[in-house]
């Protein structure tokens, strides 16, 4: 009896360790997923108008993508963002997470700009009204201003394939 509970007890921790190595760390429940995107009222980087709210990203389904200069894993993702817009001629806003304006205009003139509209979350308080666990991390919204969907990481091929296309398409 004595050797039946250290066995039982590692026989569960190798069967919990087995389902988080089964699981997409990508893919962390969102309580926002089916809601509204939570309200804001922001800065933008530039142009006009001078600042955004949640409100003037409804009327067609849009990407929201939290990025920042600083972040490495933001750099390797600009690239298919640019791609994106431009061969799918996706709307995507960015949203600039605890950044100076400096840093982020030398950053998008390094790397290209595939962003409609820069909102800057100075403070970070959108990033998290938003359930944003670090950049880079990309909202799927519909036409009606609804969080359908959480990409966590950098946006790849797949996630695009899988994901983010489909829900644009059954959006529009």
């Amino acid at each position: 009896m004595r050797f039946v509970v250290p066995i039982v007890v590692l026989a569960g921790l190798v069967a919990l360790f087995a389902i988080g190595l089964n699981r997409d760390p990508t893919l962390v429940p969102s309580p926002l997923i089916g809601k509204h995107a939570p309200a804001f009222d922001l800065p933008v980087l530039s142009g006009k108008p001078k600042r955004m709210t949640a409100m003037q990203l409804r009327g067609r389904p849009v990407l929201v993508n939290f990025f920042a200069s600083w972040c490495v894993d933001c750099k390797i993702e600009q690239p298919y963002l640019l791609q994106l817009a431009q061969q799918h001629h996706v709307p995507i806003y960015g949203i600039d997470y605890k950044d100076t304006v400096a840093a982020v205009r030398g950053m998008l003139s390094t790397l290209g700009n595939p962003y409609r509209k820069i909102i800057l979350d100075r403070d970070g308080n959108m990033g998290i009204n938003w359930g944003v666990y670090g950049v880079p991390e990309t909202f799927v919204l519909d036409a009606h201003g609804v969080i359908r969907y959480k990409q966590i990481g950098p946006l790849t091929p797949r996630a695009w394939r899988l994901h983010i296309k489909p829900l644009l398409k059954a959006s529009s």
